[in-house]
């Protein structure tokens, strides 16, 4: 039979089972039948399609700050860097941001041989080593290297230094920049114009631990950005257009207002629009929250990026563009993400300020050291430079960056991966968290609740779950795969069917040990006339499924969604640490309340959409509260952007993840209790970090300027200078390092 189906080259695309060896029309429904290699050739639609492009937004980020989201092409404005397409393809996504990784990644292990050699041929570091090597155009030789190390390693930072300042706001970049430059040109001083100790090895090491600092932050900013993006890949690249009785592949985007399409079993639906004929269940999970697929009928509204599961569906296109669902979800997260409360790069902004310090006092004490109390040109310039070097931030820019990466490693040895820090850095103080609770206080999938059977059934619970679930096996519908898991769960035998039958949105039938077994929902009963019995009420929290045996209604089984083992606990422990509880559902007010009262959570927002959700984020943060959210749906991407700290179950979609701050691995409430611990604990060890290398500066500025040499003598010369920044840039490392240590509660 099934090598005759094979040789028949023609079939219906609503009607499968019709099969013809000639082209023709289906004498079911009259459409042209189509070639089953056209059928195998557009198989994979939504996945591989080299001839049809990507629903793009037009969006364009800055590779190096993920914030900075704009509708058109240009420059960041922070840092002056190109923006590129937020909506590039994966591959094209990784290659540009790869790019930029490997462009530090290259210059740090070209220079890092000449920086080695630049330290052994430094004087200093042959007297401290206890060694010598000594010969003819040696400071030459270090003019040569220091000069290409300088060129070579420091045009990234040339590069972003420039775009500061054209955007007028000079940062670490520009000081960065400006010390190395500083000190090469004191080194070329030194060796061609006046005897001196060069720096020639402090300003290699300095360029080299920054190139090395920039390409790991590369490799974390890689990525961030992927949200929008993860929202476009939602909408299916083709769609089945029909048109004089041809069913015919086109762009979705060329998909115009009034068109009809065909979505086949289990495709995903390109566009919003009205059913028209047809009758099929839809997964809108992703869009909705909703956990119960939906059953959709003529005159039934259906939204773009939803998943149709059972039976094929014709629909007339109601929106397009901007106007879809999936494209407003788009518009929510661009606009919170731009008015998200913006944890400022304290470290960036400590620089800058140092930036104009530096080269104020460094101005002021050469003019000082020149006119004021003359000591001559050479001591001037020295001690000048001596507060530049000085006030390099390499301390500054390692006191965030150490901390944040032990902090990761932290988190992902207890199942927390951090997305963005500066969520994790507001986390400690948060005082309402938020949880969906399709996916993330529950488990998003369906679970029997009670096998009801009528009052005069002489089979057992087991049997008659037996029975039911030999029809289910067949079918790939969420709810069939719960009663199938349960008859697992109870290790109950599953019998062979026969003559199974399926009803799109409605159920199944077969032939179970000789009885004609009927299962699915009221509608299906009543349709093959069943009386249904007044003792199977419906519970409005529950998901009903009717089975009728040999044409007899013949029980119930309650379905409902399950709640993980660990939110009770969760809540309880978030209870216990002073933070109050919410839980936002598109599920009835019925389902939420049950499940609420379960959990014991403070607040309840039942039959909330996702623009609605936002809202209520908004509403708590209007309100003086620091607000968690934590999520897992596509539709809980604009209220992750919005809420302070946005935090996404693991198992969740790619956008949860992309829109979140914390992400937990281990599909585990009770992590977020430990993200707030981690976060206590890392903000912690950033103030201090942030304290010392900040009090360093107002300590060695002085110095480095001469103020105590009138009345001791001392002076910090630029080597010592160097050295000394970095001592500091050591000790925080090491306090750091610490962070290791920390359990996280």
């Amino acid at each position: 039979m099934t090598k005759e189906i094979q040789q028949k080259k023609y079939k219906c695309p609503i009607h499968p089972e019709v099969h013809s060896d000639k082209p023709g029309k289906c004498p079911k429904c009259g459409m042209n039948l189509e070639k089953q290699e056209d059928k195998v050739k557009h198989k994979n639609m939504n996945h591989d399609q080299p001839d049809v492009q990507e629903h793009k937004s037009g969006l364009y980020t800055c590779p190096m700050d993920p914030d900075v989201i704009q509708e058109k092409p240009g420059n960041c404005p922070k840092c002056g860097m190109k923006l590129v397409p937020l909506n590039a393809s994966e591959h094209e996504g990784h290659e540009m941001h790869s790019s930029m990784e490997q462009e530090f990644k290259k210059r740090f292990f070209i220079t890092l041989p000449f920086v080695l050699l630049t330290m052994l041929l430094s004087p200093n570091i042959q007297m401290w080593l206890g060694f010598q090597l000594i010969f003819p155009g040696r400071e030459l030789v270090l003019f040569l290297i220091g000069t290409f190390i300088f060129i070579f390693g420091g045009i990234p930072f040339f590069k972003s230094a420039k775009g500061e300042l054209s955007s007028k706001n000079p940062q670490m970049m520009t000081l960065v920049a400006f010390a190395i430059t500083v000190g090469y040109i004191f080194s070329v001083a030194a060796t061609f114009l006046f005897p001196g100790e060069s720096l020639y090895w402090e300003i290699a090491t300095l360029i080299s631990v920054f190139l090395l600092g920039h390409w790991l932050e590369m490799r974390a900013v890689r990525g961030a950005t992927g949200a929008l993006a993860e929202l476009a890949k939602l909408i299916p690249p083709a769609a089945h257009l029909l048109k004089d009785g041809k069913v015919i592949d086109v762009k979705t985007s060329d998909i115009k207002l009034n068109d009809v399409i065909l979505v086949k079993p289990g495709e995903k639906i390109p566009i919003d629009g009205i059913v028209i004929d047809g009758e099929s269940s839809v997964n809108e999970s992703m869009i909705t929250g909703e956990s119960r697929p939906i059953n959709k009928k003529k005159g039934d509204k259906v939204i773009g990026g939803t998943i149709n599961q059972d039976g094929a569906l014709t629909i007339k296109v109601a929106k397009t563009g901007a106007d879809t669902a999936v494209s407003q979800i788009m518009k929510l997260i661009q606009n919170a993400q731009a008015s998200k409360p913006n944890v400022q790069h304290l470290a960036d902004r400590a620089a800058g300020i140092l930036f104009y310090i530096a080269v104020s006092v460094g101005t002021l004490t050469f003019i000082s050291w020149l006119f004021i109390f003359p000591q001559g040109a050479v001591f001037a310039a020295t001690a000048a430079v001596a507060v530049v070097v000085v006030a390099c931030p390499h301390a500054l820019g390692l006191a965030i960056p150490t901390v944040t990466t032990i902090t990761s490693t932290l988190g992902a040895k207890n199942g927390i991966l951090i997305r963005e820090m500066k969520g994790l850095e507001i986390a400690r103080k948060i005082d309402y968290v938020v949880f969906d609770k399709t996916g993330t206080l529950t488990k998003g999938e369906f679970g029997v609740d009670e096998v009801k059977r009528i009052p005069s059934s002489k089979l057992s619970e087991n049997e008659f779950l037996s029975l039911a679930s030999a029809i289910e096996v067949k079918s790939q519908h969420s709810i069939a795969q719960g009663i199938v898991n349960e008859a697992k769960k109870r290790k109950v035998t599953i019998p062979e069917v026969a003559n199974f039958k399926s009803y799109p949105g409605k159920g199944a039938s077969g032939k179970v040990n000789n009885k004609t077994i009927l299962i699915g929902n009221k509608t299906l009963l009543l349709d093959s006339n069943i009386k249904i019995d007044d003792s199977a009420s419906l519970a409005k929290d529950k998901t009903p499924v009717f089975v009728a045996i040999d044409n007899v209604f013949a029980g119930v089984i309650y379905l409902a969604d399950i709640i993980r083992p660990e939110s009770i606990e969760a809540i309880n422990k978030l209870h216990a640490m002073g933070l109050k509880t919410a839980m936002l559902t598109g599920d009835t007010k019925d389902v939420a309340s049950v499940v609420g009262k379960q959990l014991k959570v403070d607040t309840i927002f039942a039959q909330v959409l996702p623009n609605d959700k936002v809202n209520k984020i908004k509403e708590l943060q209007s309100n003086g509260h620091i607000v968690a959210m934590v999520g897992d749906g596509v539709n809980d991407a604009p209220s992750l952007t919005q809420a302070h700290v946005g935090i996404a179950i693991g198992a969740g979609t790619d956008v949860a993840v992309e829109s979140a701050d914390i992400v937990l691995m281990k599909n585990n409430p009770l992590d977020v209790v430990k993200a707030i611990s981690l976060s206590r604990k890392t903000n912690s060890k950033m103030v201090q970090n942030l304290a010392w290398a900040t009090g360093y500066n107002i300590f060695a500025i002085p110095l480095a300027a001469g103020v105590l040499y009138p009345t001791f003598g001392v002076l910090l010369r630029p080597e010592w200078a160097a050295i000394l920044m970095s001592a500091s840039s050591i000790i925080v490392v090491f306090n750091a390092l610490l962070l290791r240590r920390a359990k996280l509660s």
